[in-house]
């Protein structure tokens, strides 16, 4: 099989993760999560971010952002975020439908990252439109972005505290957290609630996991009711311990750490690699585990043609060539990275 880099969804779950379904498959277990991984799995939790934390698992990255939302976000509400945000342009409605009608509002950014003038523009509108206007009620920003970029502390921090000036709670997008946070370098706590983050939508899939994605808390009485929130969206499992269990694993021993490691790293791979293709141009820094690069179209279609799985990026628009998204997961070889390198440099050599 041809090397895959279209998503770090095409992985296979990993084997730490399949072990400890299969340990929690062994006998009877309270329904509804009043099981023991569940319950366990609160206080993993809360010793990983260093302080208390509600956590909800989930099945889907949708479910653990628009829930997330919905806790905060009236109907006449608007959530400040990137215009390529994942909740603008993949999640088909989802958070405005939770929310019973709140408004995504997009901000422009080349690298991803929104700014705290931004925001404070955006607010200001908003001030001034009064009634006639949706009512700021949040900020969420994706991390790692859309784009593969990561917000620095400092960054993070900024924009918090323009949300906190305003009184909006703050929202992370983690899909990649993982991969964010080896990037970073620092503590889960350093990266969230220090930062001035009120709520994770914590991602396992992408890295590793089967099944399942968290909502964190890190005020547990923000998440009032949030259980009835979940059970109403179809969320709530009866058989909750096979997805803590998942969680468990991911968090324990430092798997979610290792596993983010090896994809980064096959991402600086790739990129290192493609600075020697002719005609190739990187669209953006590669501080995570997603490789933006635009390549003639002959190179482009040369490497389809030999069954490379990516995708042609339209959201990018380079000035020469055509831009495509690599994505790296745990489970990426580096033999796979020197073959697609390998690869295009032939091809770029005709």
């Amino acid at each position: 099989m041809s090397p895959n880099f279209k998503s770090d969804n095409v992985t296979p779950a990993c084997d730490a993760v399949m072990a400890a379904v299969t340990a929690a498959n062994a006998g009877s277990a309270t329904s509804y999560g009043g099981d023991e991984f569940t319950e366990r799995l609160q206080g993993v939790a809360s010793q990983v971010f260093g302080r208390e934390v509600a956590i909800f698992p989930v099945t889907t990255g949708t479910a653990a952002n628009s829930l997330a939302l919905a806790q905060f976000v009236p109907p006449y509400g608007a959530v400040y975020c990137h215009d390529t945000a994942h909740i603008v342009t993949d999640e088909c409605g989802a958070p405005g439908f939770f929310m019973g009608g709140a408004k995504l509002l997009g901000l422009p950014a080349a690298d991803g990252k929104i700014r705290p003038e931004q925001v404070v523009a955006a607010i200001a509108f908003a001030e001034d439109m009064g009634v006639h206007h949706v009512k700021p009620a949040a900020v969420s920003l994706t991390q790692a972005t859309e784009w593969g970029t990561v917000y620095q502390l400092a960054e993070l921090s900024a924009l918090a505290a323009t949300a906190k000036k305003h009184a909006l709670p703050m929202h992370m997008d983690g899909a990649r957290f993982a991969n964010a946070l080896v990037h970073l370098n620092c503590t889960p706590a350093e990266a969230t609630w220090k930062a001035g983050i009120d709520v994770l939508s914590l991602g396992a899939t992408k890295n590793g996991a089967l099944c399942a994605e968290a909502v964190v808390f890190f005020d547990p009485a923000q998440a009032r009711d949030f259980e009835r929130r979940r059970k109403q969206a179809g969320h709530l499992w009866s058989k909750m311990r096979f997805l803590s269990a998942q969680l468990l694993a991911y968090l324990e021993r430092d798997l979610w750490l290792d596993n983010a490691r090896h994809a980064n790293a096959m991402a600086a791979a790739l990129a290192a690699g493609l600075r020697g293709v002719s005609g190739a141009a990187l669209e953006q820094p590669v501080q995570a585990n997603e490789v933006f690069v635009a390549l003639p179209e002959a190179t482009v279609a040369a490497l389809e043609k030999q069954g490379f799985g990516f995708y042609r990026w339209p959201l990018c628009n380079p000035v020469h060539g055509v831009a495509i998204r690599l994505v790296t997961s745990y489970a990426t070889p580096r033999a796979h990275v020197d073959e697609f390198i390998a690869a295009a440099k032939a091809v770029g050599s005709r």
